[in-house]
This record gives structure tokens, sequence and C-alpha cells, in this order.
């Protein structure tokens, strides 16, 4: 068969699914511009530095895991597998006033507040899940339902209804089993991260798109995509306009609705039924410890804290390489229009201190060195039931328009594993497609 005749690929987005492909379309033989509206490359994986840090830190807490096959080998096919390595931290999960490590069988046997039996009947249910090879029947049904009674209302509620409702808010009673399924089959208790921060694997990957004649166009907003007569596509940006062979875009499916005037109706309408939660993050650099070992904390609703997540990253990570610093997260995942999208830094900050002061009655903000606030309004794409129908494909009614993003790695969670996976998918089809 002979090789696909080389097209001149526009991609939208420097995320890690838009490198990936511009990546391996390079590799085959075509051209590649990619267009980021930030000024820097990653997205939602993409880091900041300190002045008086060596390592960058994501803008929005990562790590990789032991079972994710598709960033491990593409960093080994890159010569990158030397910035991979894995430690265990503890995660936990806050309780009546308590903070419990659970994350692994033996801890959750010796997690008090649960009765014996409960916590017996929770390993086995979790374990039910993990090694079911079926996924596709799991999502006839909701997680709530079937977890609720699966496990019963004390177990669920104290150990996996404040997992979905923090992801998820108002639409966690929606969300299917397939989803919950995925977590548990391919999550790993080591956790991987790259030396240097994600930042440094994201730049390396970019200087070989640029190795290879890729061209990367920071701070180009894409405001338009539009088809030619002679069935190319323009993409309108302000510095002026470029049209290119094919386009690969890996927004949002409501920034492609957006951008793209000429989709069908009943397109837009099946991109609109698509549901996603933001996440707002507090980084804080702080001069000690707010816990003296743990990683991840989940905090569950009910409890009543104005965050959902505290990530210490320096009990992961050694603070050396911070420059001394504490680094701590506190998250949320939230609507687009929730106030904490638009709330200054610093009355962010003066809403999360009791919060703070909570899980360390001795924080004080003099504690703080410097902090900041990042939001992204698509950050946790919501699966409903039967979702694997709602998916659109990589094409899209329009010839020669693609799309890629984090609502198509169904029925696995979102993060950068699956970003390279759909990446390389996306280039397949992309370099491939007549």
């Amino acid at each position: 068969m002979p090789d696909p005749i080389p097209q001149d690929v526009g991609i939208v987005g420097a995320g890690v699914t838009g490198l990936t492909a511009a990546y391996d379309l390079l590799k085959a033989g075509h051209q590649v511009t990619v267009y980021e509206a930030r000024p820097y490359v990653g997205g939602l994986a993409a880091g900041f530095k300190d002045s008086a840090w060596d390592w960058s830190l994501e803008r929005f807490y990562h790590h990789i895991f032991a079972s994710d096959r598709e960033i491990i080998r593409f960093s080994g096919e890159l010569g990158l597998s030397e910035m991979i390595f894995f430690r265990r931290p503890v995660t936990s999960i806050y309780h009546g006033r308590e903070i419990y490590p659970l994350d692994s069988p033996l801890r959750v046997l010796q997690f008090k507040p649960l009765p014996f039996l409960d916590r017996l009947r929770f390993g086995l249910v979790a374990a039910f899940l993990r090694y079911n090879p079926l996924w596709r029947p799991l999502e006839r049904t909701t997680a709530h339902g079937w977890l609720s009674k699966a496990l019963g209302r004390r177990g669920y509620e104290i150990l996996w209804q404040p997992l979905l409702e923090g992801k998820f808010g108002q639409h966690y009673r929606h969300v299917n089993l397939a989803w919950f399924w995925a977590r548990l089959a391919k999550r790993t208790p080591q956790l991987g991260y790259f030396r240097g921060g994600f930042q440094r694997f994201i730049e390396a990957v970019a200087d070989r798109v640029r190795a290879l004649g890729g061209v990367l166009q920071l701070e180009h907003h894409v405001r338009g995509i539009h088809r030619e007569e002679d069935g190319r596509l323009r993409l309108e940006l302000r510095a002026g306009d470029r049209i290119h062979d094919r386009v690969l875009a890996t927004c949002s499916p409501q920034m492609l609705r957006d951008r793209t005037p000429t989709l069908p109706a009943s397109y837009t309408a099946a991109l609109d039924e698509l549901v996603s939660m933001g996440a707002v993050v507090l980084v804080l650099a702080l001069k000690r410890p707010v816990t003296d070992r743990h990683y991840w904390i989940n905090i569950p609703k009910q409890e009543g804290f104005p965050f959902l997540a505290f990530v210490e990253h320096t009990n992961y990570i050694d603070r050396a390489h911070y420059g001394g610093d504490t680094l701590v997260y506190c998250g949320d995942y939230l609507p687009p229009d929730h106030v904490h999208f638009e709330m200054p830094k610093e009355a962010l900050l003066a809403r999360f201190t009791s919060g703070i002061q909570r899980l360390n009655p001795d924080f004080q903000l003099d504690w703080v060195r410097a902090y900041w606030k990042f939001t992204e309004v698509y950050a946790q794409p919501v699966p409903q039931v039967n979702h694997s129908a709602r998916i659109p494909p990589l094409e899209t009614p329009i010839p020669h328009l693609y799309m890629a993003n984090m609502s198509q790695v169904y029925p696995w969670d979102r993060g950068t594993n699956y970003a390279v996976e759909i990446g390389r998918r996306a280039a397949s089809v992309v370099g491939g497609a007549t």
C-alpha cells in the first residue's frame, strides 16, 4: 500500500495531545504548524517556575501511574526515559477531624470509622471492579446507585461518595460505573513524576517537534475555522489567516463549536451534551510543612471545607528542588460559572485559610511566602450513563477537520497518559486519511 500523500496540517492547541500528534505527523512526512493561544506549551499539564526554584511546578497537580504505558513508551521513543521516576507517597482521606492514610488494602482494613465487616465489604467490591475485564455493561448504571447498594450506605457515604461528589459536583449522581471501574483498574500506588517537572518533559517534546521541522506558533489564538471552496481549511487568526489541508483541533468541544460556524446543528447539539467541570487551584509556597507525611488528602464536601483536595506536593517531591519551599495545592472542581473563577487570589486565600487551619491549627498567613491562582473551565468531563454512545469520533462532519480532546478518552479518566494516546490515534487518522 503506498504511503499517504504528505499533507499540510494545522493543529489547534499545544498541549500534550497536540504536541504528540504533531510529532507523529512530522515523523510520517507531513508538514505541521501548531497554534497555541497561550505564551507557553503544555495545556493543562503546563508548569511555572518561581525564581527560587530549580524545578518547575504544574499549575494543576500532576503525576502519572506505573500502568500509564502510553506516556512511558512515548518518553522512551524520545530518549527521555531517564526523566521519569516513581515513588509511593501517602494518599489519605479527611474524616471526622482526622486524616487517615487510605492507599492500600491493609490501610482500608485499619480504617476504624467503618465497622470491620464494612471494611471487608469495601475490599470485596473494590476487587470485583478492579479485576472485572468488561467495562461496557457497567456504563448502563450509575456509580452512585450501584456502589451505594453494593457497598452499603455507610461505606459508600464515607469512602466513595466524596470522590464522586468532589469531582463532579451536582452531576455526581449521574456518573456511570464504567468511569469508576477505570479508576480502580488502572491506578497504582506508585506515582511517577518527571525530573525537572512536567514542563521540562513537555518542552523536550516541543523541541523534538521543532527539530523535525514543525512550527510552533505561541500566542496565536484561533478565532475561527472555515472551509474553503477547494476543500482546504482556513484558520482565522489576528495575525492573518492561514490555510491548511487538514486541521486537528485539540481544544474543548465547546470551543470547537464556537469557532466553527458551519458545523451542522445536529452535531453541535451533540457537543453541547458533553458536560464538563472546571478547576480552580490555589498554589502556596510556604515556609514550613502543613502535614508531616500526607501527599494527597481527599476532603468530602460534607466536611464543609472551601476546597476538596489538599495536595502537599513536597511530601512527594523533595522541597530541595524548590528552594526549600513547602508547596501545596488547594484545589476544587466547580461549575464554570462558580464565583471562585473570578475571585481575586487574595480573596481566595482568605477563604481557604480556615480550611488549611483545620488540617493544621498552627497555620498562619505569615507562613505564606508566595501564592498563585490558576483556573481552567474545561478540566473534567462528566461521563453519564451509556456515555460511549455520546462520544464524537475523531472525524467531524466537515471533511478534513478533526477533533481530539479529553472528552474522547473514555472510559479512562483524563490525564497526560491518555492525552498521549489520543494524540497518537488522531495523528494516525489525520495522516492516513485520503
